[in-house]
């Protein structure tokens, strides 16, 4: 950080990990986000996911997404010195978010 106690651009250093907090997942919040955006059945309804391609709800990845910016806004991207979303280059879910998981962020 520099002498103002702001993070700028050039105060993130290559290579350095940041712990950025971790969020837990419930049905509830599934389900809910799953209902408003993407609203597939192994998303919105247990019963149906029980005997889906994942044998149980899972959450969207694009859940798991807007979850970790939360956790990078919270904790990593100061509004003094963010000018938006940069891009992504890769975004991957290989594994499924169920209920009672918790996803930590570390960029």
């Amino acid at each position: 950080m520099n002498n103002h106690g702001l993070r700028y651009f050039e105060d993130y250093v290559l290579s350095t990990s940041y712990e950025c907090g971790s969020v837990s997942i419930d049905a509830a919040r599934i389900i809910s986000s799953a209902k408003e955006f993407d609203p597939r059945p192994f998303h919105i309804d247990p019963v149906a996911a029980a005997g889906g391609p994942f044998g149980g709800l899972i959450a969207s990845g694009w859940h798991t997404a807007a979850l970790t910016m939360r956790l990078l806004v919270d904790n990593y991207l100061w509004a003094e010195a963010s000018l938006g979303g940069a891009g992504a280059d890769e975004i991957r879910w290989p594994y499924p978010v169920r209920p009672g998981n918790t996803l930590r962020v570390r960029p």
